[in-house]
């Protein structure tokens, strides 16, 4: 098994969620557990389209498949999302900043400087 470092995993997950079906995805996964055949025909594409962004999915270690016989369940595993909701969350700090000073200027227009 590959050992990743912080940074390789977080990379791996932003490359996973940039597409919007693999996003779609993990939404379906996040209620519950489906089967390959249960996902394709949530998207307008084949099987094995299907089956290779989850593929994709469980590098980034955002999906566990678990095989029986024919059939593969496939499992959201929330941990890998933690890592990257922890690193955006880094981020809130400026946001509220922002917001709050639009929040000023919105409520006090002149000395916001409008006017």
């Amino acid at each position: 098994m590959i050992e990743y470092h912080s940074s390789d995993r977080l990379d791996d997950v932003f490359q996973a969620l940039s597409n919007p079906a693999r996003r779609e995805i993990v939404s379906l996964l996040a209620v519950r557990p489906y089967n390959i055949g249960e996902l394709a025909p949530q998207f307008d594409m084949s099987l094995a389209a299907v089956s290779k962004h989850v593929k994709l999915l469980e590098r980034a270690g955002i999906v566990e498949r678990e095989i029986r016989g024919r059939t593969h369940i496939c499992r959201l595993k929330a941990e890998a999302l933690n890592e990257a909701y922890s690193w955006l969350g880094g981020y809130e700090k400026f946001w509220r900043a922002r917001l709050d000073a639009l929040t000023q200027i919105l409520e006090n227009p002149r000395r916001g400087g409008a006017g």
